[in-house]
């Protein structure tokens, strides 16, 4: 036991569990930032809403596999538990500080004083206080251990005091931290062994089969096992939106991304398998566009980390319980071993083919669309085109999320994605965060109008702190996902009254970003668009290219049989 404060001790830890950012906004454990500044060399960003210090954290996390953190003082701790959404249904592994009550003036209506701690309990894994200095080290070693182990996700602790004050408290402390959870997954641990003869033995012998490779996948870094696996069997697969990245989209075997926001050549060949086996993916209804592909009844095999996951929405043929990439390695030294040998696929791989070549003459024409607002497909294909090998691609949900799901493939094993889980206007700040985990790195961000007006005045902490991401903006001037919906409302089509609920006034974000400090790009013709790309490339400043799309443009709605 060493005599310290806790301050010293939470700086020393952060360090110890190679934190390189905070994101957070004040006033929180003040002492805590001079111990950080004197002892370390951890950025500490004041950002400009609890929300985005969230999402960068979020960003941070799923760019780097180490946990994220973000704080704030108790009156910002409602709106960084809002902000813990996505990572919670993204599985993220972040770490939220906040200030709380002191057990002296409760309930004698201080200052700005909530109780925040139930806001906390459906985004965290762990949700806890500290109330006792000495407790901070071994709350600390608590909250990295639930972010990264199993299924990772966001934890929470509230230090005592508004500002969480208790850090200038000294105390006896074992200050040490444990490096297994410096990053997730902390532990691999192997399925069972029948169940992976069983799962080989129906791969095997399926006639049709399909892997759709989710964010467990990602988590688990299987790209490598998991390539050599769909090769070694012949076996096409599509992905989630979380798994987009784990085998690059350009690889023949792919079929693209299935689901809501997809692309039809993947929700065809799921619904045409007679096998489907889902590798680190949650059957929800993002994956499965609302459990239509594949049909209930398919025939399903399932790897998860999370044992509640397996079985939870399709019958199983065979569920495997543990860390998707060390199950995809059982699978293949099962092979290696004798085990089944997979039989002709030759026309189930031409099948996908036929759906990959029509899907691809269907948007030929928008692809190579010169037309003037842009066509969003224009946009995407530029993008797929013009993307560097090392980039990070960072999406926003929504009309960004279906057009780049459906409309954009990474080529390179390493480019990376990650996307908005649900929350729009995610991307721009965890594009932030993932740049900070990854200097670099090209970092580039893709959402609308729509979300970009959520957080835009993060633009000047990128400007402030020196984060050169590039954010490419789909400036439409509306949230034009809402017309299919208002329609509907309005019986066939809507009014132009009604057209008023979701259009925005024409801006201009490449002069908004010049005028913070950035670089504003305006591109008003699509011939601009590469050229423009490739530029912004080459940027050593953040970077903002605005471009003009069509409103009337909207993003394919999913294949259904």
């Amino acid at each position: 036991m060493t005599k310290t404060t806790g301050a010293k001790a939470i700086a020393q830890m952060l360090k110890a569990y190679d934190v390189s950012h905070i994101f957070m906004v004040p006033a929180v454990l003040r002492r805590t930032m001079a111990e950080l500044e004197a002892m370390t060399d951890i950025s500490r960003l004041h950002v400009h809403s609890e929300a985005s210090a969230a999402y960068m954290a979020d960003g941070y996390a799923r760019a780097s596999g180490r946990p994220g953190v973000c704080m704030a003082q108790v009156i910002g701790a409602l709106n960084l538990a809002a902000g813990l959404r996505d990572a919670w249904l993204a599985h993220s592994p972040v770490i939220a500080i906040t200030g709380g009550r002191d057990p002296s003036t409760k309930f004698k209506r201080v200052y700005q004083e909530v109780d925040d701690l139930p806001a906390f309990e459906p985004v965290t894994k762990l949700n806890a206080t500290i109330d006792n200095v000495e407790r901070i080290p071994d709350m600390l070693r608590q909250a990295f251990r639930a972010a990264t182990s199993g299924c990772p996700g966001p934890v929470h602790l509230q230090f005592r005091g508004n500002e969480g004050q208790i850090d200038q408290e000294e105390g006896d402390m074992d200050v040490f931290h444990e490096a297994q959870h410096v990053r997730s997954p902390a532990y691999r641990f192997p399925a069972d062994s029948n169940a992976v003869k069983l799962a080989l033995e129906a791969l095997a012998k399926a006639k049709k089969p399909i892997f759709v490779i989710g964010g467990g996948a990602r988590h688990s870094a299987a790209g490598t096992a998991l390539k050599s696996l769909c090769e070694r069997l012949n076996i096409p697969f599509a992905s989630s939106l979380n798994g987009k990245d784990v085998i690059p989209g350009s690889h023949p075997l792919s079929v693209g991304v299935v689901g809501t926001y997809s692309r039809e050549s993947a929700n065809r060949a799921v619904l045409a398998a007679d096998l489907v086996c889902f590798v680190g993916s949650e059957t929800g209804s993002m994956v499965t566009n609302f459990w239509k592909s594949p049909k209930p009844g398919a025939r399903v095999i399932q790897i998860d980390i999370e044992p509640t996951s397996l079985g939870l929405n399709y019958k199983l043929e065979v569920g495997l319980h543990g860390d998707a990439r060390t199950v995809v390695e059982q699978l293949l030294v099962e092979m290696e071993a004798g085990g089944a040998l997979p039989t002709d696929r030759t026309q189930w791989l031409l099948e996908c083919e036929q759906y990959k070549l029509q899907w691809r003459t269907k948007y030929q024409p928008y692809f190579n669309s010169e037309a003037s607002p842009i066509r969003p497909e224009r946009l995407c294909d530029a993008l797929t085109k013009t993307m560097p090998d090392d980039a990070l691609v960072v999406v926003d949900t929504g009309h960004a999320g279906m057009w780049m799901g459906g409309m954009f493939d990474l080529t390179n094993a390493n480019q990376g994605y990650i996307r908005s889980a649900g929350h729009l206007g995610w991307a721009f700040p965890a594009s932030l965060g993932a740049k900070c985990a990854q200097p670099n790195r090209p970092v580039v961000c893709f959402t609308g109008d729509a979300g970009f007006w959520y957080h835009i005045a993060e633009i000047e902490v990128a400007v402030r702190w020196g984060i050169h991401s590039i954010t490419v903006v789909n400036n439409n001037s509306g949230g034009n996902q809402s017309k299919r919906g208002f329609d509907r409302a309005y019986g066939g089509q809507q009014t132009e009254k009604a057209r008023e609920l979701w259009t925005f006034r024409k801006t201009d974000f490449a002069a908004i970003a010049s005028s913070i400090g950035a670089v504003g790009l305006r591109v008003e013709s699509a011939k601009e668009l590469e050229a423009t790309l490739k530029k912004a490339y080459l940027i050593k400043a953040p970077v903002v290219i605005d471009v003009v799309t069509d409103i009337e443009a909207l993003a394919p709605v999913a294949y259904t049989e």
